[in-house]
């Protein structure tokens, strides 16, 4: 007997690389007919992202758009999303965030054509843009609004709950990036440890940090816990800093004073190389200042890395459990993040187990149990 499909209309920012399997995985779905809307390619003044589309496994359409900044706030503005909704005639709508203006014409176009509306959401309490008064009146109204949720994890979920959202309307998508292809990556770079270092240059036992290199992602922080660890552990690790921001130069002078030790700074890394990194790392450390999530704790762990997070982080609330596979430690605080390191670094049967476990825990958070998570939501089933 055959079934009918809801045709799903997903509307999210970016192709990101993260993404194209959970899509890939739900439009394989059944009870679902997905197509996706991106409101651009790509972000190349944030992300220097390679994009994958010869992965693309789904029915997807890139809206004309254009970008501007005002101060540290950057608008995205699109054309055509009325008329290919229109187009499409979607029976339910996933949009990622609300802070697009094409997030605010989805959400009028699906409340006049009575189209169920699902907010896909990763903001938690302690997300930076809260302190902004204006912003929480808008995110109040726009919940208001939304017929059903879907959130990566806990502290999300927490959040909406605590904004007035019912919890029988969230549904559960956790955060996800294609844990086989790290495997195999950190495998093959294992296989290869020497060419690997040598082509990024890296020493051969170090810390690993992967991220924009900005003061909100606590890398100053995390060059003066490292400045802090005792001579003779600095003279076996090393601190390895992969990617690139406007604190890269500050961060590559005040590396210069730190004596011993090394700090490498390879720049960004594309998927082909960021395994390579994981792999061949002592321990991950994301010390961030705000993060709604933090996809860079998934590729560690994927590639068995202890992990060292903010408690601010999402993915703190899912992924790491304190002494278990990693330490949890409070944001601007270089001391404990010291102390943590340090704990990882000279007890090297804790750090093998630590890598077990984070084998273990992120096989939860597949790229299936994220479209699993989308298509509850979907569907309304949960």
């Amino acid at each position: 007997m055959s079934t009918v499909s809801t045709r799903l209309v997903i509307l999210t920012e970016i192709i990101a690389p993260y993404r194209i399997p959970v899509f890939n995985a739900l439009a394989s779905h059944p009870e679902l007919d997905l197509h996706v809307v991106f409101l651009a390619e790509t972000d190349k003044s944030l992300r220097q992202w390679r994009v994958y589309k010869e992965e693309i496994r789904f029915s997807y359409q890139i809206l004309p758009s254009w970008r501007w900044r005002l101060g540290k706030s950057n608008f995205l503005g699109n054309r055509g999303l009325w008329a290919a909704l229109d187009t499409m005639s979607p029976q339910v709508i996933i949009c990622g965030g609300y802070n697009y203006l094409a997030s605010w014409e989805a959400l009028l176009w699906a409340r006049r054509r009575r189209v169920a509306f699902v907010l896909w959401s990763e903001s938690n309490k302690y997300d930076a843009r809260r302190k902004r008064s204006w912003i929480e009146a808008l995110k109040v109204y726009f919940l208001r609004h939304c017929d059903r949720f879907v959130v990566p994890g806990k502290a999300s979920f927490a959040y909406l709950t605590s904004l007035g959202s019912s919890a029988a309307d969230i549904s559960v998508a956790p955060n996800a990036v294609d844990n086989s292809l790290f495997a195999a990556e950190a495998e093959i770079a294992h296989a290869n440890a020497t060419a690997v270092r040598q082509k990024l240059k890296l020493p051969p036992r170090y810390i690993l940090f992967v991220g924009r290199l900005v003061p909100e992602k606590g890398v100053f922080d995390l060059l003066r816990a490292y400045a802090g660890l005792e001579s003779a552990v600095k003279s076996e690790v090393g601190l390895v800093f992969a990617g690139d921001g406007v604190s890269r130069e500050e961060l590559m002078q005040r590396a210069k004073a730190i004596s011993p030790g090394t700090v490498c700074f390879p720049g960004f890394a594309q998927r082909e190389d960021v395994a390579g990194l994981y792999a061949l790392a002592e321990l991950l450390v994301l010390p961030t200042h705000t993060e709604p999530w933090g996809l860079v704790v998934n590729e560690a762990m994927a590639c068995g890395l202890p992990v060292i997070v903010t408690s601010v982080a999402g993915s703190s609330h899912d992924l790491v459990e304190d002494g278990w596979n990693g330490y949890v430690v409070p944001p601007r605080d270089p001391e404990k993040l010291k102390f943590a390191i340090d704990a990882v670094l000279r007890q090297p049967e804790l750090k093998r187990r630590m890598s077990l476990h984070s084998l273990e825990r992120i096989q939860q958070y597949s790229p299936e149990a994220c479209a699993a998570g989308l298509a509850a939501a979907a569907t309304g089933s949960r």
